[in-house]
């Protein structure tokens, strides 16, 4: 089996370790004998979204956002058509927020988003940082998501979360939700990176990939009693302080 991954402006959206992301997925999936080819892109080179199998885009200050902002522009209806077909797409910070209809800085200028979402992204004096834990569900299973974030811009109005936040900030430190969650998208604040915190969202990631091809694919499960004690030791703490 093998399995196709776009990964776009890794040379300018690469914030607090977010390429640890693509190392997790692979890792995970050479244990299973499936084969994933990592494919970097950046602004000018051509290349096309909609046979792959996934789509990552990290985070990035607003000066890379600006410089990748008209090649990703460009490709609104690539995503567009990937996404309706169902291939799987994570969105960090930055990439998060350009999904949406636009981000405002702290100056009041206005950069427009590719609008696939109804979200907006508007920056604030009071930076969001620290860790972050969620509650979520995804296809039925619910899952307890950590990460750490660092963001000033608040996002609002996104209609479909990605969980709700029991420790932290999330979206805009307002409503209580984070991220964004719509067929396969995922859109999150959760630096750390993601996918090396939460060994079971990189399976989800792998078995929907799986499944694009192979419909009645099951995960085979990898021993993660490591990974998740740390994670549970976090998240006992964290509970604790939000008490």
């Amino acid at each position: 089996m093998e399995l196709h991954v776009a990964w776009l402006y890794d040379d300018l959206l690469e914030l607090y370790g977010d390429r640890g992301n693509m190392s997790v997925l692979k890792m995970r999936c050479e244990k299973r004998g499936i084969t994933l080819h990592i494919h970097q892109y950046s602004v000018g080179d051509q290349f096309d979204l909609t046979v792959m199998d996934m789509i990552f885009i990290g985070g990035g200050s607003d000066r890379e956002q600006n410089i990748i902002y008209e090649d990703l522009l460009a490709r609104r209806d690539d995503f567009v058509t990937a996404i309706e077909n169902d291939v799987v797409v994570l969105l960090i910070c930055g990439g998060y927020q350009l999904m949406g209809q636009y981000y405002k800085d702290l100056d009041g200028n206005m950069l427009k988003g590719l609008g696939i979402f109804d979200y907006y992204t508007e920056s604030s004096r009071d930076r969001m940082v620290g860790y972050i834990g969620i509650d979520c569900e995804i296809d039925g299973r619910t899952f307890q998501l950590i990460g750490f974030e660092n963001h000033g811009g608040k996002t609002k109005n996104v209609t479909q979360t990605l969980g709700k936040v029991f420790a932290g900030h999330g979206n805009n430190g307002e409503d209580g939700h984070e991220g964004v969650l719509y067929k396969n998208v995922f859109g999150t604040y959760l630096h750390g990176p993601l996918l090396t915190r939460n060994p079971e969202l990189a399976d989800v990631f792998i078995e929907k990939m799986v499944r694009r091809h192979h419909t009645d694919f099951m995960i085979t499960p990898l021993d993660d009693t490591l990974e998740l004690g740390a994670k549970q030791q976090v998240i006992t703490e964290l509970k604790s302080e939000n008490k």
